[in-house]
């Protein structure tokens, strides 16, 4: 699906959401909705906020948590919570299933895909439970942190 088509599905979702519950579609809404969705990776509610502003679109801190919230409930967005970091967001509408790969020491998250696994959680049986979706969180290092450890192991080792 393209961005504009996906961001039109989310659109209509967040409308749709809002008519049955009787709640205002005011244009923050749907301008924060618009930011989530031209955002490839996940993000943190001070950062969606920080680019709402260079855009020069000035919106309280208090609506982004808001809408945030109200996007999750709406099935468009996930919360991620990566270790003890801060919970970060993703895009749910127009994502392909993936997993991620966190790093333990600097908390760099990187998104993989791998059919084989995929073909595996999908098979896979729980009895009477019906998953909807899967998680997959590997922690490790990065290779960045790697290389930094195994440099500083190098140098205790030469130190002795």
């Amino acid at each position: 699906m393209s961005d504009d088509k996906t961001k039109q599905a989310a659109a209509n979702v967040l409308t749709r959401y809002m008519t049955q519950r009787n709640m205002r579609k005011t244009p923050e809404r749907y301008a924060i909705l618009d930011k989530v969705f031209e955002t490839a990776d996940h993000f943190f509610i001070e950062s969606l906020h920080g680019m709402l502003a260079a855009d020069g679109y000035h919106v309280s801190r208090g609506t982004v948590y808001n809408t945030i919230s109200l996007l999750e409930d709406a099935g468009l967005v996930r919360r991620r919570t990566f270790g003890q970091r801060t919970a970060q967001y993703e895009k749910i509408i127009g994502a392909s299933n993936h997993h991620h790969l966190v790093c333990s020491h600097c908390g760099k998250v990187t998104e993989i895909k791998d059919q084989k696994l995929d073909e595996l959680l999908t098979e896979r049986r729980y009895g009477s439970f019906q998953p909807s979706y899967t998680d997959l969180y590997v922690y490790g290092l990065c290779g960045k942190c790697a290389r930094r450890a195994g440099k500083s192991t190098i140098a205790a080792t030469h130190k002795k």
